[in-house]
This record gives structure tokens, sequence and C-alpha cells, in this order.
């Protein structure tokens, strides 16, 4: 494994602790020698994520949309920015750069982007893990929602168990560590 990509807020949420699990996956990443790639911002969850990467003297890749990206958003110290068309090829290339996911706290956007890598994964796409840093039960909703799905009978439990939840930052490059040798 070498890079993984960080799907998470552009608003920092109401609770410090997120900005914290943020800063502390973003330190994990380049501690562990991985490549950090999200979406660009330099601000909320996003700035938080990547600038504790750059600290730690990771390498960090953003990818941001040009609607975004012109409106002083983007990230402007960053390892490397890509300026892409829209949303769709934004996601597409962080899916494409990355070799796990991994989901901080975040809102529509950050939910979207994982249950369509979720998605992908199911449909034999891809094999690359699926974390959810659940920050204080942030995604209890969210794992409830599949659970749900696979009680109804839209999805096999192969889905749900496909996603890796983990209550702190930290145990998210061990959790990767063992996907990948898994594999």
């Amino acid at each position: 494994m070498n890079s993984v990509t960080v799907f998470c807020g552009a608003h920092p949420g109401r609770a410090e602790d997120y900005a914290n699990a943020a800063a502390e996956l973003g330190r994990a990443i380049a501690q562990a020698n991985l490549r950090l790639v999200y979406g660009g911002a330099g601000f909320g969850l996003m700035g938080a994520v990547a600038d504790a990467a750059l600290s730690a003297g990771g390498t960090v890749i953003g990818v941001i949309p040009e609607s975004l990206g012109g409106r002083e958003v983007a990230h402007t110290g960053l390892t490397e920015l890509h300026v892409v068309p829209d949303m769709h090829r934004r996601k597409a290339l962080m899916a494409e750069l990355g070799d796990a996911f991994v989901a901080l706290p975040g809102g529509l956007g950050t939910a979207e982007e994982f249950l369509e890598v979720l998605t992908w994964a199911k449909l034999g796409l891809h094999r690359k893990p699926c974390v959810l840093l659940d920050v204080h039960g942030y995604y209890r909703s969210l794992l409830a929602f599949l659970d749900d799905a696979v009680h109804e009978g839209f999805f096999v439990p192969d889905t749900s168990q496909r996603v890796i939840v983990c209550q702190k930052a930290d145990q998210v490059v061990t959790a990767l560590d063992g996907e990948m040798g898994n594999q």
C-alpha cells in the first residue's frame, strides 16, 4: 500500500475532537510513509488532515474541481494539487490514486464519496479497504442503515462487512496494514 484516500468535511464540525482526529490521522499516514490523497481544500477537516501530514513530513496530494479551486479554497502548500474539471473527475482520480479509503466525519459529500467506493467494492470494481473513522459514534446512523439494508434484503452481509470501523486515528493504519496483508 502506498496511498490512502481520505474523505472528510470542508467544515470543522462542532466538536474539537473531529479536527483532532483529522490531524492524528494525517500524522499517522505520514509516519507510516503513506501518501495522503484528499479533496484539496485548505480548511475544515480537509485542512487539518493535510496540514498534519505535511508537518509530519508526508506527501499530500489534493484533488479539487475547477469550480472550487478558483474560489481560493485550494490548499496552496501541498506536494501536488490536481485541478480537475468537475466533481465526477475528482472522485475518479481520488479513487485511482488511493490504495485504501478512509472517511472522517463530514457531510453529504463525504458520505456520498464513501458510499460510492463501497458500492464499487460490492460490484467487484476494486478490493481496496474501506474504513470509517467513527469519532464519538459519528457514523452510528450510517452503520445502522447498512445493517438495516442487509436485514431488509437489499444487499448481502458481505457488503457491510467490507466496512472497517475504527474509533481512533491510530487504529486506522494498523487496520489497513492488516487488511492489505489479508489480500
